[in-house]
């Protein structure tokens, strides 16, 4: 490279954020003897560099103070129970939005309060060895922010490789953090970003097609890739996502069905589950090419490669199942070891292997997401009212049994009873009846207690709906069961988004319909459209969140009605079309694992109460799967931790904090195990049950865990706790 071009690149990495530099290299010419150039990987446009001094702590912190990690609030500024104010609500800047966005992203997977953990076992302020200290835990570094795309300008998969000040360049190592659930590329801050960026590494944050792509038909607005609002054409190829929709079409569907708006995993009609992991091995190489372009110099612009440096992928839930679909698709030897926390593990077949629990073989295990989701969205609000279910303490998520919405719940098992698909004939036997039918799914009785605050939560009807659309190549204008998205009212009908909610989507909202700001709409209510939860099913004539609509959405994975008869060509309010069900088992098919992990050192974590990705499902047979797929190869390695569910944040609320312990601990010591393995060649501890301790007490009273709670992994597990293989069978003991 000519020597004051590089010069001029190297001046300008230093100068804040960079748009410049990229382009000024791409004007550079290389002679036959000059070193290979460092080159953006195909398909990837970068956005800009960003330099953060962390200079600032608490929950004033201005934009311009911002870190990689806590966004200038630190401990202190995480910690607290509001997120900080914008200067302008309606019109928040692209710096007050991360700063936001990393508040909920990073308190979202983790509890946030004292005595949960928070700032004690876990958080900005303990270090690498556990020690809780005094520091805010900020971190200060450079962010590149990237956009990744197919060439269509649809795709728009955000990523943002931090590199922390205290990387070392001569021990260089990356960790790959795809997002957890649909949430936006901060979406693993807390996971991957807080365990990489203090140990010194590379963090290559991704959203994975997911994100908060918040497209609003009635004025044409997107969301930035930076998280700022404007118009499709003002946003230009830094948009986020758009609905592929003429201005023609897009007035027909404002008219038909007004207040409604199009979410970018529901509707981008990419199926992007399908390229979760293709996407974090884009990170991976955009990563390799950030260190390259911070460290490289001009006799040696690529000093870093895989080769030569270590890369984990580890993140949780759906960041838990890309990273293993990364693994699995690995053909240039990026990835060097996997840690799979709760990972939603999409399972080929139930054929060729099995699961044992105690000694007893497992009936229900090896269903997709869409399977047991559909069908967990039919039996769950009745099955709540079980007495097996029932949690007698006030919570705020219980919300079947405190509430008037225990007369919905009963009015959905008498609903199934009706169309035969429930027995019983009185409510104690019907909701019996639902919740033993989902122990034999998948769930377990480790689950009873949690179906009520999943319900309450909303996310049978929310990850039913989203899923079979994203399945299905949904587009906004196709009415596919009657369902669509909208911000609603006290009753229920689609409103006009708030001005303040859409602005500020970025930060508050997850990707989902989870309410804040979108809620998922039943179009074919009795009455007019309403959400899930106030829905008036035609059939039943009766507030039963939906019946129709849940049979309607199972029906598009089973491709039969809830009589068993093949779908047809004609749609009803509970029948989709034999074409759309085509179309969703397509796309399901396209998102399965393959188990074949190529022999990666690979740790998988789960909690054995998660009732959201039921381990039956998931972790146990992806591991039982694998170790048929890979034999002797198989380096997997699977940790089930006793007591603990799939949302730590849950453990804030009463009935929920006496019960449970935090999962996010055996994260980050998975984490230091593999890292541990990678670097010093330490043997990864066996597969294993991990009993731990609730912290007791009363209901919202429960005394602060201490580590005694949630003991370590073991190196040597005793011979009770060890998870083995009975044949062809996963062997977790009771």
């Amino acid at each position: 490279m000519n020597p004051r071009l590089h010069r001029i690149a190297a001046a300008a990495r230093t100068a804040g954020t960079l748009g410049l530099a990229g382009s000024l290299l791409a004007g550079c010419v290389f002679d036959d003897s000059a070193p290979p150039p460092n080159t953006l990987p195909a398909g990837v446009t970068q956005v800009g560099i960003t330099v953060y001094g962390a200079t600032a702590t608490g929950s004033g912190s201005t934009a311009a103070t911002q870190d990689l990690l806590t966004a200038g609030l630190g401990r202190t500024g995480l910690g607290a129970a509001a997120a900080p104010a914008y200067a302008d609500p309606a019109n928040p800047t692209a710096a007050e939005l991360r700063r936001n966005g990393i508040y909920a992203n990073y308190r979202a997977l983790v509890d946030a309060s004292l005595g949960g953990g928070f700032g004690v076992l876990y958080g900005p302020n303990v270090d690498i060895n556990g020690n809780a200290t005094s520091s805010d835990g900020l971190i200060p570094g450079r962010e590149y922010l990237a956009v990744l795309d197919d060439g269509s300008g649809r795709k728009q998969v955000t990523m943002a490789v931090q590199v922390p000040d205290s990387f070392n360049p001569g021990a260089p190592c990356i960790v790959l953090g795809p997002s957890s659930g649909s949430r936006g590329v901060y979406g693993a801050i807390a996971s991957a970003g807080d365990w990489g960026l203090k140990h010194g590494c590379a963090v290559a944050l991704t959203d994975a097609g997911k994100g908060v792509g918040l497209y609003d038909p009635s004025d044409d607005t997107v969301n930035r890739i930076d998280g700022t609002r404007a118009t499709r054409a003002a946003a230009g190829p830094l948009s986020n996502f758009a609905a592929t929709i003429t201005d023609a079409a897009r007035a027909v569907f404002n008219a038909a069905f007004p207040n409604r708006v199009a979410l970018k995993q529901v509707h981008s009609q990419l199926n992007p589950e399908k390229d979760w992991g293709n996407d974090t091995l884009a990170a991976a190489r955009y990563a390799l090419f950030v260190i390259n372009d911070r460290y490289g110099s001009a006799n040696n612009p690529t000093p870093y490669n895989a080769g030569n440096t270590l890369v984990i992928a580890g993140s949780a839930s759906n960041g838990g199942a890309a990273v293993l679909h990364a693994a699995e698709q690995d053909s240039e030897g990026l990835i060097d070891g996997v840690v799979a926390g709760e990972p939603v593990a999409e399972m080929p077949t139930t054929a060729g292997y099995g699961i044992q629990f105690g000694g007893t073989a497992v009936s229900g295990y090896g269903k997709t997401l869409a399977d047991f989701v559909t069908y967990g969205n039919l039996y769950q609000p009745c099955a709540a009212l079980a007495a097996g279910a029932a949690m007698t303490e006030i919570s705020v998520f219980n919300y079947l049994v405190l509430t008037a919405q225990t007369g919905k719940a009963a009015a959905r098992c008498a609903g199934l009873a009706a169309k035969g698909l429930l027995n019983g004939s009185d409510l104690a036997s019907q909701s019996a009846d639902a919740l033993n039918r989902l122990r034999a799914y998948g769930w377990t009785s480790f689950n009873d207690q949690m179906h009520n605050a999943h319900y309450a939560l909303g996310n049978g009807p929310i990850l039913s709906a989203m899923y079979t659309m994203m399945y299905g190549r949904v587009a906004l204008n196709d009415s596919v069961c009657n369902t669509s998205y909208a911000q609603v009212d006290a009753t229920g009908a689609p409103v006009a988004l708030a001005v303040n909610s859409k602005a500020q989507s970025f930060a508050i909202a997850n990707g989902t319909a989870n309410g804040t700001p979108v809620s998922v709409v039943y179009d074919n209510s009795v009455g007019g459209a309403r959400s899930w939860a106030l829905a008036t099913s035609p059939s039943t004539g009766v507030q039963d969140f939906g019946l129709d609509n849940a049979l309607c959405q199972r029906a598009l994975v089973t491709g039969v009605d809830e009589t068993g008869a093949a779908l047809t060509a004609t749609a009803s309010a509970t029948r989709p079309t034999a074409t759309q069900s085509a179309a969703v088992q397509k796309g399901i098919a396209e998102v399965a694992l393959s188990g074949k992990l190529q022999g990666k050192p690979t740790i998988i974590v789960a909690g054995r109460s998660d009732a959201l990705v039921p381990i039956n499902n998931n972790a146990r047979a992806y591991t039982a799967y694998n170790k048929v797929v890979e034999g002797g190869a198989s380096q997997v390695r699977y940790i089930e931790v006793t007591n603990a569910q799939h949302f730590d944040t849950f453990n804030s609320f009463s009935g929920f904090d006496n019960r449970f312990v935090p999962l996010h601990p055996y994260f980050v010591r998975a984490m230091d195990a593999m890292y541990a393995k990678l670097r010093n060649g330490t043997a990864l501890p066996p597969s294993q049950v991990v009993r731990t301790t609730p912290r007791g007490g009363s209901p919202g009273q429960a005394p602060a865990i201490t580590g005694a709670n949630v003991p370590a992994i073991s190196a040597t597990p005793a011979a009770g706790d060890q998870i083995g293989f009975a044949g062809t069978s996963l062997a977790v003991p009771n």
